[in-house]
């Protein structure tokens, strides 16, 4: 049962393309009405297609929205947009090498089961905001002795400006001024 948070945002926006991934921007009003500036998790409705979603925050205290599941949208379409926050944050794909490290450590298995699907995708976005590989190894490193000492969540960085590095320079949504 998902537990929703607020009444749907609905809006039209228009599907972008940034590098190889499809997305769309929210609208000023409808970003201000998601109850935070960082990562929010939603029951999501595109084009006619519902599926669990977390929206991005875009490091401008605005958001952006994934398509790239979604086949067949064209660069320039107008697309119709119906969001919900939700408490029920999806699942997060944990990384290959945070996966490996978690193995490794072998008793954290636990640990990493009792933290709430929002800390784990925060643990997994620390990890990726970097796109330099040696900076990345030490903070899988961090992460696996933080988990073993307790700790919950990775720090406690500026989720409005903790998006997607793939998409993202300094924070801030690549193609925004």
């Amino acid at each position: 049962m998902t537990t929703t948070t607020q009444t749907a945002i609905d809006f039209d926006a228009e599907v972008t393309t940034r590098g190889d991934r499809t997305i769309v921007l929210l609208p000023a009003e409808s970003s201000a009405q998601l109850p935070s500036r960082g990562q929010v998790a939603a029951e999501a409705v595109v084009a006619g297609t519902e599926f669990p979603t977390v929206i991005e925050p875009d490091g401008m205290r605005g958001h952006w929205l994934n398509l790239d599941d979604l086949k067949g949208l064209r660069d320039g379409e107008t697309v119709t947009v119906s969001l919900t926050p939700t408490k029920a944050w999806p699942e997060v794909v944990v990384p290959d090498d945070l996966q490996a490290a978690l193995d490794e450590a072998g008793d954290l298995d636990d640990t990493w089961a009792s933290l709430t699907p929002m800390a784990r995708w925060e643990w997994v976005r620390w990890i990726k905001a970097t796109k330099n590989p040696a900076t990345r190894e030490k903070r899988v490193g961090v992460a696996i002795d933080k988990l073993e000492n307790g700790k919950r969540r990775p720090c406690c960085f500026d989720l409005s400006s903790c998006t997607d590095p793939e998409l993202a320079k300094s924070g801030k949504l690549i193609g925004l001024s």
